[in-house]
């Protein structure tokens, strides 16, 4: 086939701009696209939610990528592993503990999200929240290369019914609403920040710690961590996927009781 370079240009603005349209306004907004965004965004997409994902960098996967220090292999518990089975990631068991290929693993993540329906937008940041009668509405969304070179250039909005923060380690968004709201419901209203190193009680955290840190935004994944003041776990990923889950399923049940009353 000929190549017209104008029809090509035509074709990727084109798609481009109704995918983005017809995200404005979704069930689920997240930001970060690591393995507990990705997981959640695949179980509420499962469910027929329609969900946005926004990651900062031009590739998702979050820290997966690079395993441990660079050696491309992630370790996931027993209790974990099921949410890797589910989309095909191979797992090795080695006393007691369950390894995978970070690479698989970050691409099986990233598909089947995709496949189950979610929308991920890469290169784009939240760097404001939409609030609504005292609860977050949806995220404010820029360019990540108009950050990097301090551009003033003003952003847009996109309204969802609920927000997860998923922003790994700088749990970004629960810092946005620190700062301009002041209040988290945390012990402290504050982000409690993350502690250092300790994988077992770490993994058992941020399970625990993955909730509504204020009305309308859940935090889910290391950010969960960073926000209640919980040690950090390496490259130990189960945690992570269990997070994912366990926010899904609390925003699952929000929208499902909500619909009930209508």
């Amino acid at each position: 086939m000929d190549l017209d370079e104008i029809e090509v240009s035509r074709i990727i603005v084109g798609n481009h701009l109704r995918n983005f349209l017809n995200n404005l306004e979704v069930d689920v907004a997240i930001a970060g696209a690591g393995p507990a965004g990705l997981t959640a965004a695949r179980l509420l997409a499962a469910r027929g939610k329609k969900v946005v994902v926004f990651e900062r960098k031009l590739s998702p996967g979050g820290g997966i990528w690079g395993g441990g220090m660079m050696f491309p292999i992630i370790v996931v518990q027993e209790e974990s592993k099921h949410l890797f089975e589910e989309i095909g990631v191979r797992i090795k068991e080695e006393n007691g503990y369950f390894c995978a290929d970070a690479i698989e693993a970050g691409s099986k993540l990233i598909s089947s999200a995709v496949d189950a329906g979610a929308k991920i937008f890469t290169g784009i940041y939240v760097e404001d929240v939409l609030v609504r009668k005292d609860k977050v509405s949806g995220f404010v969304i820029n360019w990540s290369a108009v950050d990097l070179a301090k551009l003033h250039v003003d952003p847009i909005s996109i309204r969802s019914k609920y927000c997860i923060d998923a922003t790994g380690h700088d749990a970004e968004i629960c810092r946005i609403v620190e700062r301009k709201i002041g209040k988290l419901l945390t012990p402290s209203g504050k982000i409690e920040e993350e502690k250092a190193m300790w994988a077992e009680i770490g993994e058992k955290m941020v399970v625990e710690n993955t909730r509504e840190v204020y009305p309308g935004l859940f935090v889910a994944g290391m950010a969960a961590n960073a926000v209640f003041g919980a040690p950090r776990m390496g490259p130990v990923f189960g945690g992570m996927l269990l997070s994912g889950k366990k926010a899904a399923e609390q925003i699952l049940k929000r929208l499902e009781n909500e619909q009930k009353t209508l």
